[in-house]
């Protein structure tokens, strides 16, 4: 490995070095001098900047050298070098942070971004419609990235298309390249351009192009339609249970899927690709072989912090006398599983430095859920590693289930021996294992247990991937694996590209590889029981409703899952919204909120309102809302099902841009409505405000204050809401 020698100036040796060793990362802080021992060449923030600016004139034009700061890092699998310059910035009154990623010693950009600011042309409705978006990314493609060419993925999308959005943010969109030889895409030369509502380049990543490549000549390629022939006599449907986590709900969604297994094949020499490396034949199907046959008992019958404590320190035995241990904390919490654990945070300490992780327990058997060994990376860091023999994928799997028995046993008839042929990092010499869930004879896609076995034998890392399913569907009903078979192949098709074999870092040669895709996509499986198509990762096509004056604001807040709409036909834009429903819209427009209560301890769960407990699905929203000084405490239950009223919603509007100690002065406001008698006297100036702000207006100089708000006037008024407070009001970005 290289090494790197570090200058360090007084001040940082005053200071100390702490590295964070949760991804084994040997990092060097801000105020050095970083010098390359195998050229022997000094690298400075200067020289990167440089680069930058030379690679990319123009951007982050409005960041001082001054305001960068830089860092370094080598990770134990990859000797090359990376470089970091990143920034904090006050900037018009906000501060903005953003950063700038180098590798190796030429310093080749791998990205750079910064966190949007949210600017009046980049809020909902953006001044750059997605096509105008995508041509400033083509754009700046065709300006910056001049080794080669580059050609627009099919596939983008909005950045937000798949999760919630916050109104307050400004509108991102995402662009996917790849980079082409003779027409034909390099599989994995790819790179993403992210541009603002506003038409700001925000953020770029790219892959490492291989120096001097060698590729298959795709004028030799077999005709398309024999290929994809043969692609179509081996395949074959496999039926799996699916299993998808909604992690802002923690609900889990099981379906019984049929999945196509068949492999891609080489254009020229028709020999079978399984994405790493050529194999003469078809593998045969592998048969399920459970790890244990029987239910082994537990490893404890319940354990206490204390119990999990001590298991935590003989699993993290230092093996170095230059290294200390700290435990830092035992957690009792529930993970995202629903599972009831001791979360142990821990620290090992050497010289000035540190690097630490987290053991999670099982508290009712005392088995080992999560576990990653950070003391490895350690001593590769410290020179204190021994050579040591390299174990054969055989004995690691072997070592594998002895941990598993010995750590996690009563799971284990419940799980099968690894249908893969798993990672081997011939780097590091490690072996990446994994043992699928068996449930009624069917494979459990989403449900596993993995473990990372260390070339000298050592357990690396363990994750239980275990959802808490109470009922799974029944396999009665479902179509036949022939009646999947011929519903797979109707939609296959094939997609050649370049590929190098085993992914080698020293491998310059990229084949012609025919790849499968249904329905030109790789990501859909059948539905078992219908036999209809399903998105694999339920990225899910929102609906869009009708309104004759609202309709684009309404499908916005669809869109960033700010407002949901089971059925867009009979979706009733002037339908009026309960208080529970209004405030839930409104929160999730200006925060994200999570509706799980994961790790957090039942003890400090609050309930506000003794009508509304955790298992409400109003719950997070109010809550948070309480939080915020948007509702108040002064009444023991929260009136969830009558109408929110328009002199409501502006006292919760004035109170979320943080007005309301002006509003409460009412002989500074002059209600000059018409119908001024019926705004209640405490509540003069938060009307006056909320008029007066565009929020809630008054139609022919009557406020109307009993009028109940329709959901087509709570998505007018929400986005107007989010403009103001992106701009001059109060951050709610982020849950407590």
């Amino acid at each position: 490995m290289k090494k790197i020698g570090i200058i360090l100036t007084a001040s940082v040796l005053s200071i100390g070095m702490f590295s964070s060793a949760t991804s084994a990362v040997s990092t060097v802080e801000e105020q050095l001098v970083a010098k390359v021992a195998s050229t022997g060449e000094i690298v400075t923030k200067e020289d990167l900047l440089k680069k930058f600016r030379s690679t990319f004139p123009g951007i982050f034009d409005f960041v001082n050298a001054s305001d960068f700061h830089m860092s370094s890092n080598t990770y134990p699998e990859d000797e090359t070098t990376r470089y970091h310059l990143f920034f904090n910035k006050l900037q018009n009154g906000k501060d903005i942070h953003g950063s700038i990623g180098f590798y190796g010693e030429d310093f080749e950009i791998e990205s750079f971004n910064y966190d949007p600011v949210s600017t009046p042309d980049a809020l909902f409705p953006a001044k750059f419609s997605k096509e105008e978006a995508k041509k400033v990314a083509t754009d700046f493609v065709k300006k910056f990235l001049k080794d080669g060419n580059y050609k627009l993925g099919e596939d983008y999308n909005d950045y937000y298309n798949y999760s919630k959005q916050i109104l307050t943010r400004p509108i991102s969109y995402s662009f996917s390249f790849n980079r082409m030889k003779d027409d034909v895409e390099i599989a994995d030369q790819s790179v993403s351009v992210t541009v603002l509502g506003n038409g700001e380049i925000v953020g770029f990543s790219g892959s490492h192009i291989t120096k001097s490549p060698t590729f298959e000549d795709v004028k030799k390629v077999n005709d398309r339609k024999e290929a994809l022939e043969k692609v179509k006599g081996n395949l074959t449907a496999k039926l799996q249970y699916q299993v998808n986590t909604n992690y802002e709900t923690g609900e889990n969604d099981v379906k019984l899927v049929y999945v196509p297994d068949v492999l891609s094949i080489n254009a020229i020499t028709g020999e079978w690709f399984n994405g790493k490396e050529f194999v003469v034949e078809q593998p045969n199907k592998k048969k399920y072989v459970k790890v244990t046959e029987t239910a082994l008992p537990a490893k404890h019958n319940g354990i206490t912090k204390e119990e999990a404590k001590k298991s935590a320190e003989k699993l993290l035995q230092v093996k170095s006398n230059k290294v200390k241990l700290s435990i830092q904390s035992v957690e009792e919490v529930k993970n995202s599983n629903g599972q009831e654990i001791f979360s142990v945070h821990y620290m090992y300490n050497y010289g000035n430095s540190g690097s630490g992780s987290t053991l999670e327990f099982d508290k009712k058997t005392g088995e080992l859920l999560q576990y990653h060994n950070t003391q490895n990376g350690l001593l590769v860091e410290m020179d204190e590693t021994k050579e040591e023999v390299t174990i054969s994928k055989e004995e690691a799997i072997a070592q594998a289930v002895k941990y598993l028995k010995e750590l996690v046993p009563s799971y284990l008839h419940e799980y099968a021996m690894p249908l893969e042929e798993g990672y081997h990092d011939e780097t590091m010499g490690n072996y990446y294992i994994t043992f699928p869930r068996i449930v009624n004879g069917v494979m459990v896609m989403g449900d596993q247990i993995s473990v990372n076995i260390h070339k000298d034998g050592s357990l690396d890392n363990l994750n239980v991937v275990r959802p808490q399913i109470e009922e799974w569907p029944s396999l009665e009903g479902v179509i036949s694996s022939k009646e999947a078979e011929d519903i797979l192949n109707k939609a296959l098709n094939i997609k050649m590209s370049y590929w190098k074999e085993n992914q080698k870092k020293e491998n310059k040669h990229y084949n012609l590889i025919y790849s499968p895709t249904f329905n030109e996509t790789a990501f859909n499986v059948l539905e078992a029981d219908s036999g209809n198509w399903i998105n694999q990762y339920n990225m899910e096509v929102t609906p869009e409703v009708s309104h004759p004056t609202a309709a684009e604001e309404l499908n916005y807040l669809i869109k960033a899952k700010v407002l949901t709409v089971n059925d867009p036909k009979t979706f009733n834009g002037d339908a009026t919204v309960s208080r529970g429903e209004a405030i839930k819209i409104m929160m999730n427009s200006l925060t994200y909120i999570y509706e799980t209560s994961i790790h957090r301890d039942s003890e400090s769960i609050k309930q506000s309102y003794t009508n509304v407990d955790p298992k409400h699905a109003s719950y997070q929203a109010i809550e948070r809302a309480v939080e915020a000084g948007i509702l108040k405490t002064d009444q023991k239950t929260f009136d969830l099902n009558s109408p929110i009223t328009k002199e409501e919603l502006a006292v919760w509007y004035i109170r979320a841009l943080g007005l309301e100690q002006a509003a409460k002065q009412n002989n500074i406001f002059k209600n000059e409505f018409t119908d001024s008698k019926k705004v209640k006297v405490e509540n003069t100036g938060y009307v006056v405000l909320a008029h007066s702000l565009g929020l809630v207006k008054a139609e022919k100089n009557q406020f109307n204050p009993t009028k109940e708000v329709t959901y087509a006037d709570l998505a007018v008024s929400s986005i107007r809401l989010a403009y103001e407070i992106a701009n001059k009001g109060r951050d709610f970005r982020y849950d407590y």
